[in-house]
């Protein structure tokens, strides 16, 4: 099908009747929060006229249809990304500016929908968009989180956290659909029936239930009219008010069900230091996988006659182990609503469900106590336990005797229930997302389950959406790059070797390094009206924007800037070249060590950049609130990417790749897709540092690692470590920064010291860090490696990773519109 041409008077008539119809006032006195929404709604016109079309193809082809199983989907903006895959964004901004509207403000009007947080959730978004793009049939099943994980404020240097109340002017692109609302109960007991063919029937009693309602968010493939659905479930009570018991007095049950319902989808991963932060969490995963399930099968039923064809039609994939519910709600399904024989529901279910491990740390696969997970799962808990006792008879029968295999294989083992080990006895397909991360769960942290199921196990490196982090959030550089090799690139991102015989060419490289500073300097205006803090756009631009957590190490970064601070006041002619080292980064509500490293990188901000000793040759951001929104802008202007997770830790990352495509030069570690990076782009167009996987895994094997003697042996390390307690950075507390202090030397935590090896690595990387100077001070050297960064990024797009995950998973086919 061809694209329809862009009208561009039917299009400004358009927004101009929307502004009447849903204002009830003439175009000039719209606001601009007004023209926003209209603008919007006038683009889902035409995106549903192409969601119609996919419609009907599906029903015409019936395909396999991919469902993805998600508690994250970072998502970012729409209104501009919907329009780079409409091919309308330059129609639309003229059109605009005709009418005296600036795009850019609208765009800024839109809130990031607080779908996710960090990599998993923005992975899931990136697939969304090439499923789409690629053609090929697919649901993401997520929950319409109210509030998000939380909206950062940074208040005297804090991290604060506040309601991301991202749909208090409604969400003009999601669709409630009612039509499809679904129950979901929790708790109350199980009562069995027996039947008169002597079969045993379950039945759910006693229960609170609340009724599950999809609002519908369209993804729009690239120049195709193909239109997937994000389907993202809302909870609502499954009664306004119960009068009964209102009239008896019983006042907090006739709010039960109300109560739960207006809680259960207000934020992302509340806070499971407590029981309840715990019951609620589950409560989540279990919501939104039923809900989704359910609606599934329905879909399926609506076109095909046998439910032992459901592996032919449907497959759900698990992205992490949230999801692995899952497995015993199909299980559920298929027995106590179809009515079959375990075998044959096992059948089914193994033959449906694929999982994703996004964590190589073993603290991070999911384990739900019996307690709670039987309290509010009674019949799913049953089904788990029937599952585990058979996979158990199972290892006794492959390894007799050998108690130390259930001990560490069991679904069920020590008063827990393991939903990574529920997730691969079930699952047909496992996949790490990293070259590295793969082989380290096969070769350690999953070992056993690898030699038992071989099969199963495979590999799909993660991979980006080029369309956003460069087509949007880098309009300069994807106009040069469509300048230089044409604009195939949107759909075929290997089309950017193509960039490489222009690495050595003097005009491309000004060419790029010029957007390259415009970008920068689009970049420090954001950061003076945000921060209130001037920053040389002629500086290198050091980056490092990420979930913070104490393995990727932010704290390394900071005390290098520690670090290098001191020898510009104790060597003030020595040759340094102006660094602005740019953070961005939340933290966990519970997670205290990590909202202090906030805290310190701030102070340290706060002491460098107010210093006119050393004349503006450092500067410190910490960059508020860090969102897909903001990160487009961020990639752009980056000079360097900060990789600098432990060896062995980080199971890919993608940020490394958006800044990659977007021509920064990586910093790091031989870690998670690092390896596959530096692979592509070769040695000498990075900077790796530090210990390999392998030393890591060999120290935390032999704990033979002591910080103290480095302490002890490194003055410049003791002076940084000692300013930590001295009041330098925290005049007014000398104790404010111990706890961070005490995780580098104290041995008495229940961690060994410096568990992340941020000493060990510090020389390494303090040494890298005197290469990129020395390199970027080489301007045409510096533009080389950029570019050829940009050329060597093809490998990394989210389109290679879904060709390839349908090609050894999900066996789709695609959809003809």
């Amino acid at each position: 099908m061809k694209l329809k041409k862009f009208d561009k008077v039917r299009f400004q008539k358009e927004v101009k009747e929307n502004v009447r119809r849903y204002y009830r006032k003439e175009f000039d006195e719209a606001t601009q929060e007004e023209l926003f929404q209209v603008v919007c709604l006038t683009i889902k016109d035409r995106i549903i006229d192409e969601w119609l079309e996919t419609q009907e193809a599906m029903k015409r082809e019936n395909p396999k249809v991919l469902y993805y199983m998600s508690m994250e989907f970072l998502m970012g903006r729409a209104m501009g990304n919907n329009m780079i895959n409409l091919t309308c964004y330059d129609h639309i901004r003229n059109a605009l500016d005709e009418m005296g509207i600036d795009l850019d403000v609208l765009e800024d009007k839109e809130p990031d929908p607080a779908l996710g947080n960090g990599g998993l959730g923005r992975l899931a978004a990136c697939f969304l968009d090439s499923l789409a793009t690629l053609g090929y049939p697919a649901y993401g099943c997520g929950i319409r989180y109210h509030y998000g994980l939380f909206k950062q404020k940074i208040e005297n240097g804090y991290q604060v956290e506040k309601p991301d109340n991202w749909l208090k002017n409604n969400y003009p692109f999601e669709l409630k659909r009612s039509e499809y609302s679904k129950v979901v109960k929790f708790g109350g007991y199980i009562k069995v029936e027996k039947l008169p063919n002597g079969k045993q029937k379950f039945i759910q009693t006693d229960y609170q239930a609340v009724k599950a309602v999809p609002y519908d968010i369209p993804i729009i493939g690239y120049a195709n009219h193909m239109v997937n659905v994000l389907s993202i479930w809302d909870a609502e009570p499954m009664e306004e008010f119960r009068l009964d018991s209102f009239d008896k007095g019983d006042y907090e049950k006739a709010l039960e069900e109300q109560n739960l319902a207006n809680t259960l989808c207000d934020v992302l991963y509340p806070n499971d230091n407590h029981v309840q932060g715990k019951e609620l969490r589950l409560k989540q995963q279990y919501f939104f996988t039923s809900a989704s399930i359910q609606r599934a099968i329905e879909r399926f039923a609506r076109y095909n006659d046998d439910i032992h064809d459901l592996p032919k039609k449907v497959v759900f994939q698990m992205n992490d182990t949230h999801p692995t519910v899952t497995v015993a709600e199909l299980m559920r399904i298929l027995l106590d609503e179809y009515n079959l024989e375990w075998d044959e529901a096992w059948e089914i279910t193994t033959r449906c469900v694929a999982y994703t491990n996004h964590t190589i740390m073993s603290e991070a696969l999911e384990k739900w106590p019996i307690e709670i997970f039987s309290r509010l799962l009674p019949r799913v808990y049953q089904i788990v336990e029937e599952i585990n006792r058979r996979f158990c008879l199972a290892i006794e029968t492959k390894y007799p005797g050998d108690r130390n295999k259930i001990e560490k294989m069991a679904i069920i083992y020590d008063g827990q229930i393991k939903m990574a080990n529920l997730a691969i006895v079930a699952g047909f397909s496992v996949n790490g997302v990293a070259a590295l991360h793969t082989e380290i769960l096969k070769k350690r942290e999953l070992k056993d389950f690898y030699e038992m199921f071989p099969e199963k196990f495979n590999n799909k490196t993660n991979g980006i959406t080029q369309r956003r982090f460069l087509a949007h959030g880098n309009r300069r550089l994807a106009q040069w790059i469509t300048d230089k090799i044409g604009p195939e690139w949107i759909t075929d991102l290997k089309r950017l070797e193509g960039l490489a015989v222009y690495a050595d060419d003097k005009k491309a490289q000004q060419e790029f390094m010029n957007i390259k500073y415009q970008n920068k300097v689009r970049l420090a205006e954001y950061i003076k009206e945000h921060n209130d803090v001037n920053v040389d756009p002629r500086s290198i631009f050091d980056v490092q924007v990420k979930r913070l957590h104490e393995y990727k190490r932010q704290l390394l970064n900071i005390l290098h800037v520690m670090y290098l601070y001191n020898e510009l006041k104790e060597h003030p002619e020595m040759e340094f070249y102006p660094r602005t080292f740019i953070f961005g980064a939340k933290a966990a509500a519970g997670y205290e060590i990590a909202k202090l490293t906030i805290k310190l990188i701030n102070s340290v901000a706060d002491v460098v950049n107010n210093d006119e000793t050393i004349d503006g040759k450092i500067k410190v951001v910490f960059i508020e609130n860090y969102r897909v929104s903001n990160a487009e802008m961020i990639f752009a202007a980056s000079d360097v990417s900060e990789q600098i997770s432990t060896a062995s830790k980080e199971a890919s990352g993608t940020g490394n790749m958006k800044f990659m495509l977007n021509g920064a030069v990586t910093i790091g570690t031989m870690d998670g897709a690092n390896v596959e990076i530096v692979q592509e782009v070769g040695e000498e167009n990075a900077f790796i540092f530090g210990m390999s996987s392998d030393e890591v895994i060999e120290l935390e094997r032999n704990r033979t690692y002591n910080p103290m003697e480095i302490f002890n042996n490194d003055q410049d390390v003791r002076k940084v470590l000692t300013q930590l307690i001295n009041g330098f950075y925290s005049p007014d507390d000398t104790e404010r920064f111990r706890p961070i202090y005490d995780s580098l030397l104290n041995t008495n935590r229940t961690q060994f010291a410096d568990t992340y090896f941020n000493l060990a690595d510090f020389r390494s990387y303090a040494d890298a860090q005197k290469k990129v100077m020395e390199a970027y001070m080489d301007e045409e050297g510096w533009a080389k490696k950029a570019m050829l960064n940009v050329a060597h990024s093809g490998k990394f797009s989210s389109d290679r990773t879904i060709e390839e995950y349908v090609r050894d998973i999900w066996h789709l086919d695609k959809v003809r519109i």
